[in-house]
């Protein structure tokens, strides 16, 4: 396995999913198993709730994802809250804990968003530019990619990585239809892939309900295969 790849398991395993304490309607709910190089590394369990009403209504997404290279495991614990229907971030906090740990926690201040993050190296806050359309996607985080469903092809997305503290934006291609097989099922899947101009794609399948089948990301040699969908 790369360095990079070594990386992102570490980060991956880091992150236990909390107990989401929000009431409300339960959007989706389920588990990945994750490859890295072709090999079963760990696992990703998420709930993902719709709650609150008027001005307090809001999306809940949070997880667990537990990734074991050699005798380290990493557990990395997100938990987002975006504003409906779209899924742009309202805030965030993510707790890694095992190699690399850190904390991370993310608000929105005006047209900026501040980032604190503490690890082993000390604290630090970084500022990211907001958009109307910014959204989180977490470096090995599956089920955050549910928030890129609607996205119309050609459409573009403000993405930020807080743990790896990048900021970038993804376009979304033409989409396709195709038979994905999971396990031992074929399951009708849209496929569509997400490139940016740092040649940093990624590839999703979504089923007809907008929920997360499969994500792909070339360049880390990662995959995230949903798992509790077939027999």
């Amino acid at each position: 396995m790369n360095n990079r790849a070594f990386t992102l398991a570490a980060l991956l395993t880091t992150c236990a999913a909390p107990t989401l304490t929000a009431q409300g309607i339960v959007v989706d709910q389920g588990q990945f198993a994750i490859r890295i190089g072709g090999r079963s590394v760990g696992t990703e369990d998420f709930v993902i709730r719709r709650a609150g009403l008027g001005r307090d209504d809001a999306i809940f997404a949070n997880g667990v994802v537990t990734i074991t290279t050699g005798e380290a495991t990493q557990e990395v614990r997100p938990l987002l809250r975006t504003a409906p229907p779209g899924g742009t971030v309202a805030s965030y906090q993510v707790r890694v804990t095992g190699p690399d740990a850190m904390d991370v926690r993310l608000t929105r201040s005006g047209r900026r968003y501040v980032a604190t993050i503490g690890s082993e190296a000390g604290n630090e806050d970084r500022e990211f530019q907001a958009h109307a359309d910014t959204r989180v996607l977490e470096l090995g985080v599956a089920h955050h990619y549910y928030f890129l469903r609607n996205v119309r092809d050609g459409g573009v997305v403000h993405v930020l990585e807080p743990r790896s503290r990048r900021q970038l934006t993804l376009t979304a291609g033409a989409r396709s239809e195709e038979e994905l097989r999971l396990g031992p099922n074929v399951v009708s899947a849209r496929r569509v892939e997400y490139s940016s101009d740092r040649q940093d794609h990624r590839i999703v399948w979504f089923d007809r309900q907008g929920r997360v089948l499969r994500v792909e990301i070339p360049s880390l040699d990662y995959v995230a295969d949903r798992t509790d969908l077939v027999g």
